[in-house]
């Protein structure tokens, strides 16, 4: 009967320790998948808001800076972030880079990665 007691309980502790292992690698399967990015906003030469936003990889500029603020868009275009808007008739517009140079792509288009800082810049384009 011993025996029997002692095979029942080592069988529960090894099923036990098996069923943990499995949700931690899960936890690290899915931590893999997300990335942190921060996103500055710019009026001219001075920074209004700052957010670390968490997002999937592979994530866009866009999916970003919608998850941290409101942003107003017209045909693709952004016209306005945080209730900031453009004004085309003085050439104020938003403009952004990733990591300090000029993206290549649009927000909807660029693809982010870990620790990238984007930076949204509403200013008078020459």
């Amino acid at each position: 009967m011993k025996t029997k007691l002692t095979a029942v309980i080592a069988t529960a502790t090894i099923f036990t320790f098996a069923l943990s292992g499995c949700s931690n690698q899960s936890k690290a399967a899915k931590s893999s998948n997300r990335i942190t990015v921060t996103y500055t906003l710019r009026q001219g030469k001075k920074n209004f808001s700052t957010k670390k936003i968490k997002l999937k990889k592979h994530a866009k500029v866009m999916t970003g800076l919608k998850k941290g603020w409101k942003v107003e868009e017209n045909k693709g275009f952004i016209t306005g972030i945080a209730g900031k808007k453009q004004n085309p008739k003085k050439k104020i517009y938003w403009t952004y880079t990733i990591n300090g140079k000029w993206a290549n792509k649009g927000a909807a288009d660029q693809t982010v990665k870990n620790k990238d800082h984007v930076k949204f810049t509403l200013a008078k384009v020459k």
